[in-house]
């Protein structure tokens, strides 16, 4: 017998920690214990609930997911993959004998791979050159979707066979850089005869058109859905590329017929995204998402559905003031369930898909952001301010919830956390404005603490109830800060009109709701009005920067996350066109628009003389949204004009900051430096 390891025993499994607190504040490494659940999967009988949870080893940089059920009868939770690599897009076998999940070869390509439902006899199913995305069983188990990518952008050794050492990128169009990735390949979608063994990609749906599906970087297997007889695939998909692309958000839902091998477009003519289908229980009609507008990525996103049978289509809601999403058919196909924001929550509604009159199934102050039917009752993922993601049910009829899935409770037990309380104020028009105050987990009334306003990015997403692993509000409490968040206008939740009060008014009313926010809650005995400090991501960060030229020394510190800092540079160095367009107005060559000439008269970059106070800025440089020469410019202007600046660069992070050590680096600058500034003065 041999003594070696094999190379699985020899790799460390990251999975749930025991560690004991040695104190109950939240710190930046103690979020980092926290287990993440995603991916929610009811079984064939509707019993069982899969899903998964990736844990975290901060020490070792990576993350590990693993796959859990839940007994929906007796509520018992158990494990039933202990690997070194993470599981993802998990499925119950249509037959209800297996499940099938993607999972790393040999070779490092995602490949189907299956077990029992106790997660024993694993085998691998897909042996695809290049591995698949993602995928989907028909429910008749007769074939499979997946995703797969397909080139589109040639090589250099492609054009000139020559100069196979050559290293360049060569582009004649729009969209080079799309998110965090400069565009060599697009996604298709392909659908392939089910077996112990798929070594063929089958056949491409999108006929080898340069189309996407799902759309990238935010689309996943929401995007594609079986009809119940698994002879019809439907899915969302973008017609276009290059400059089309990226001046359009006009997304579409395909319906391909397997028999007839025929794709037909269903939403044609309807110029905003279409999105996400899902087919009623009996396949008669289908719902999805629905925006009208075409470059408008905001817009109210509408629940319509089509009946095949009588070939109509309608909005399954009247005279609504809000989005509504994540669409789930009740069993007897009259109802629509889903999730929409309102005053600073997320919440379950059901409607009458004829009646169109909105109900709310849930209460409370949390967010709802993924959830099914099953026969014990509404199984949902919720998160607060206060708790991150855990898994509930929900009794349709009261409301009344109960937590099934208590994956981070060990670790909250050691935390306390600090008192959330919603505040309506009036702006300075006269209207009503929640602001979110969260307090220390030991606030005394007779101190007075340092105040951070925060400053939401979107710019038209809403200040809910948000658990965050870098913009997490306890985290902030716990050091020792009074943060301040209101839904400026522009969010989501407060009616159309607030929504879209912003778009071309970028240096306007929600400016001034920001100032009227924290002049507020200087003035209470509690906050320290000498020690104000501002923060905010993205659009939050050009709030800064705007902030920082108009505050007439209210702040004492500011802090910019990727955000826009030269309004004429952001225009051509982003990746999606009908952002900028729609939000601020157009192109600043266009003399003639009003709108466009007084946005770029008020971007940021014209108040640098008007600075006077220190500025860390952080920023990634994957980040093609918003370029991290946006926070490069700023920094070196604040240097210029001898400003206290600090300029921190994520050579490997995108928007956002994943990754755990660079996460937690961005932690201790963003303390450190209103530390110095708001407690240390």
């Amino acid at each position: 017998m041999s003594c070696k390891k094999t190379s699985i025993e020899a790799e460390k499994i990251i999975g749930p920690d025991s560690l004991k607190f040695e104190s109950n504040i939240l710190t930046p490494e103690k979020l980092w214990y926290f287990g993440r659940i995603s991916d929610m999967q009811l079984s064939t009988d509707k019993n069982k609930l899969l899903f998964g949870v990736m844990w975290y080893d901060w020490q070792e940089n990576k993350g590990n997911r693993e796959l859990y059920i839940i007994d929906l009868n007796t509520k018992q939770r158990q494990r039933i993959t202990t690997t070194p690599k993470s599981e993802y897009n998990a499925r119950w076998c249509p037959d209800g004998q297996k499940i099938g999940y993607l999972y790393p070869d040999k070779n490092g390509d995602l490949q189907l791979f299956e077990m029992n439902i106790d997660g024993s006899k694993i085998e691998q199913i897909s042996y695809i050159k290049g591995g698949v995305n993602g995928f989907e069983y028909a429910p008749d188990q007769k074939h499979i979707a997946f995703f797969k990518d397909v080139k589109i952008i040639p090589d250099p050794e492609d054009i000139y066979s020559d100069l196979p050492k050559a290293n360049a990128r060569i582009y004649e169009d729009l969209l080079p850089r799309h998110w965090d990735q400069w565009v060599k390949s697009f996604s298709h979608l392909f659908i392939a005869p089910y077996s112990d063994k798929i070594d063929t990609v089958g056949k491409d749906v999108m006929y080898t058109q340069a189309y996407e599906c799902p759309l990238y970087p935010f689309g996943g297997n929401e995007q594609i859905n079986w009809h119940p007889d698994g002879k019809q695939l439907a899915f969302t998909a973008k017609a276009m590329i290059g400059r089309d692309y990226a001046l359009s958000t006009n997304s579409d839902i395909y319906i391909y017929d397997l028999d007839k091998d025929d794709l037909w477009n269903m939403t044609k003519g309807m110029m905003g995204f279409d999105q996400n289908p899902v087919y009623s229980p009996d396949g008669k009609k289908i719902a999805w998402e629905s925006m009208e507008r075409e470059g408008y990525e905001s817009d109210r996103i509408r629940p319509f559905i089509y009946d095949f049978t009588k070939d109509t289509m309608w909005e399954a809601v009247e005279n609504y003031e809000t989005h509504a999403t994540n669409l789930k058919w009740s069993p007897d196909g009259e109802f629509i369930h889903f999730i929409s924001p309102w005053h600073g929550t997320q919440q379950i509604y059901l409607v009458d898909i004829y009646k169109k009159k909105p109900l709310a199934i849930t209460s409370g102050t949390h967010n709802y952001h993924d959830f099914l039917i099953s026969k014990q009752g509404i199984i949902g993922i919720k998160q607060s301010m206060s708790k991150p993601d855990e898994i509930y049910i929900i009794d349709p009829l009261s409301g009344a919830e109960s937590e099934l899935s208590f994956i981070n409770k060990y670790w909250l037990d050691q935390l306390q956390m600090g008192e959330v309380r919603p505040y309506w104020i009036n702006t300075i028009d006269k209207k009503k404005m929640l602001v979110w105050v969260i307090y220390p987990p030991h606030f005394d009334s007779t101190k007075k603490y340092p105040t951070i306003l925060y400053c939401e990015g979107g710019p038209q997403s809403m200040v809910g109830q948000f658990w965050s692993y870098r913009w997490n509000f306890q985290l902030m409490a716990a050091n020792e800060y009074i943060i301040v968040a209101p839904n400026r206008r522009g969010l989501p939740g407060f009616g159309i009109e607030w929504l879209e009060q912003i778009s071309g008014d970028y240096c306007g009313l929600n400016i001034q709701d920001y100032l009227t926010a924290i002049d507020t809650f200087a003035t209470v005995c509690y906050v320290n009005k000498d020690a104000l400090g501002a923060a905010g991501a993205s659009y939050g960060g050009y709030s800064v920067y705007y902030l920082a030229g108009v505050h007439n020394g209210r702040f004492k510190a500011f802090i910019s996350h990727s955000g826009m800092f030269n309004l004429e540079s952001q225009y051509l160095e982003t990746d999606e066109y009908w952002f900028v367009n729609w939000d601020l107005g157009g192109p600043y060559w266009d003399k003639n628009n009003k709108i466009v000439q007084r946005t770029y008269a008020n971007s940021p970059h014209k108040l640098v003389d008007k600075w006077d106070t220190p500025i860390l800025v952080m920023h990634g440089e994957n980040d093609f949204r918003i370029s991290y020469t946006q926070g490069l410019q700023a920094f070196q202007a604040a240097r210029l004009r001898n400003i206290p600046a600090k300029l921190v660069i994520f050579p490997e992070e995108n928007h956002w900051i994943l990754k755990p050590q660079n996460a937690i680096l961005w932690q201790r600058e963003f303390f450190g430096w209103f530390d110095k500034y708001l407690k240390n003065q």
